[in-house]
């Protein structure tokens, strides 16, 4: 593998994970820049333009020098740069435990099969839900993870309404995550109660703890 190859970087940083079930582990994130979606909740439209030109050597120093095991490869749209595939082998035969946050609207296929795909679903209030790539749910295993980021309840009876097709992987743990802000975590509880909902709520971890101001 060559590890000269060259990626456009927002960011990486070190925190406590967030979401997904990794929650409160201490996490090193790559996050990538640029995006291919707009979605209204967004809450990083700053990766969408710019970054620094990274290769992938540096960046390896770079995860190695916090000492934790876990990193999160995320965006904006990680995918969308070609030699992402290449940084997620990277980081796997190095010994890492490799997460990818993508938005579902890119084929995950060629994924390294040893990195965990937190892949979303987009619903309606997103403005994005035309761009789910159906296809990724096909290739998603138990070791990957699908996330809903819900606005209201329109989104949540539009997610319940996908996971009862007939191509959804039933293998794969589900996450319903409220739009911060938008939806109230207690409400979402509510609904998910009475219609015995097979998904995990997950609530974002870091906005909690530290607010919008240091919510990555």
């Amino acid at each position: 593998m060559d590890t000269r190859i060259e990626l456009r970087l927002t960011e990486i940083f070190f925190s406590l994970q967030g979401e997904t079930s990794r929650t409160g582990l201490p996490t090193v994130f790559i996050r990538l820049a640029g995006c291919p979606l707009r979605c209204g909740w967004c809450d990083t439209p700053y990766s969408f333009t710019g970054g620094e030109t990274w290769k992938i050597a540096d960046i390896l120093d770079k995860v190695a020098s916090y000492g934790t095991p876990y990193v999160t490869v995320t965006g904006g749209e990680p995918l969308a740069q070609k030699h992402c595939l290449v940084l997620l082998e990277a980081l796997c035969d190095a010994g890492y435990d490799v997460s990818l946050e993508t938005s579902g609207a890119l084929d995950v296929a060629g994924v390294d099969p040893r990195v965990s795909r937190i892949m979303d679903i987009k619903p309606p209030a997103s403005g994005e839900s035309d761009r789910n790539h159906w296809e990724n749910l096909s290739v998603l295993n138990r070791n990957d993870e699908i996330k809903f980021v819900l606005a209201d309840r329109e989104d949540y009876e539009w997610s319940l309404a996908v996971m009862r097709r007939d191509d959804f992987p039933r293998e794969v743990p589900v996450l319903f995550s409220p739009v911060h802000g938008k939806l109230d975590a207690r409400v979402l509880a509510e609904w998910m109660l009475a219609d015995k909902a097979a998904a995990r709520l997950q609530i974002q971890l870091h906005k909690h703890l530290w607010g919008e101001e240091r919510a990555r």
